[in-house]
């Protein structure tokens, strides 16, 4: 009986181990490109500071391609329906700055922190841009 429980344990363990070194080699990381590009942002976030209800909610995040490779936005979202970026579709070349606007809507009261993330083919995949401030409702 005791043979049984210890074949069952060694079993299990070496189902374990094997089971570890699957995961870890799925999530290697991929190699470092040395002419990838690379987003720089000016400032990563936007502070409104008090607004009234219904304002302009638009702001712009001024960005560089720093890297040597164009640089390809895939994505941007925010963090909610009432947080819409709008981001070039084309690529950005070495050297050259483009603009993401980011859009909130301020018909909502009270204070917000929302976050727009930004997806790409740069060095760092994901960037996150954040947007805050306090809307104060119109009398």
């Amino acid at each position: 009986m005791k043979t049984i429980k210890y074949l069952a344990c060694s079993v299990i363990l070496c189902l374990t181990f094997q089971m570890r070194s699957l995961a870890q080699d799925t999530t290697a990381a991929k190699p470092a490109n040395p002419n990838a590009p690379e987003i720089t942002f000016e400032t990563d976030m936007h502070d409104y500071g008090t607004i009234k209800q219904g304002a302009d909610g638009s702001c712009e995040f001024k960005f560089k391609n720093t890297g040597k490779d164009p640089l390809i936005i895939n994505n941007a979202k925010g963090s909610c329906g009432c947080t819409v970026p709008t981001w070039p579709k084309e690529p950005i070349l070495k050297g050259q700055t483009a603009v993401i606007k980011v859009h909130y809507d301020t018909k909502r009261v009270g204070a917000f922190t929302k976050t727009v993330t930004i997806n790409s083919n740069a060095k760092t995949d994901a960037k996150v841009l954040t947007i805050k401030g306090v809307v104060e409702a119109v009398p």
